[in-house]
């Protein structure tokens, strides 16, 4: 299966204007773990995806990308 982009992490922190490292320290996180989050090489969990949408104030729907065909 192809490398799919499934969360938006990237985009929205560009749109709050917030860095991987700034949301690192918010979650207690390591700026790698961010980071492989935001090029989708590794997806948080769905309690971490809460928190993120918590810590941007954003619905956690706006966070995830729904792809096309399943």
């Amino acid at each position: 299966m192809a490398n799919k982009e499934l969360n938006r992490l990237k985009v929205v922190l560009a749109e709050k204007k917030k860095t991987n490292k700034w949301l690192g320290e918010q979650l207690g996180k390591d700026k790698t773990t961010i980071s492989k989050w935001c090029t989708n090489n590794l997806q948080p969990n769905l309690e971490m995806l809460i928190k993120i949408a918590q810590v941007l104030e954003v619905e956690v729907q706006e966070l995830i990308r729904v792809p096309n065909k399943i």
